[in-house]
């Protein structure tokens, strides 16, 4: 498994309603993609701008050549694509040893 993390800043309000609309919009195809083994949408509380995207995928080529290039990415992008511009990061991380399920 790897994570993809999504940094996005939408410095205007009235754009962050329309993202996170377009993001639910989009979650759809996500969850019909079996490449993809969940994801979170995180708004920043001190800093209401930023917003972080965690999508966990099976793995980077599963992610970059499935589901890139498989038939739920259209109308995913579709749906996100007037935000790719606000994109401050977009990479692939994998867990450490360090974790916690909470306790």
């Amino acid at each position: 498994m790897t994570t993809e993390y999504i940094r996005y800043t939408i410095t205007d309000p009235a754009r962050r309603a329309a993202f996170e609309q377009a993001y639910a919009a989009a979650a759809e195809q996500l969850d019909a993609a079996p490449e993809c083994l969940g994801y979170d949408l995180a708004h920043g509380v001190e800093e209401p701008e930023h917003y972080i995207l965690r999508i966990a995928w099976t793995s980077v080529e599963d992610h970059l050549k499935g589901f890139r290039g498989g038939p739920h990415f259209p109308a995913f992008l579709a749906h996100v694509r007037p935000y790719i511009g606000d994109i401050e990061e977009m990479k692939h991380y994998e867990s450490t040893s360090v974790t916690s399920v909470g306790g």
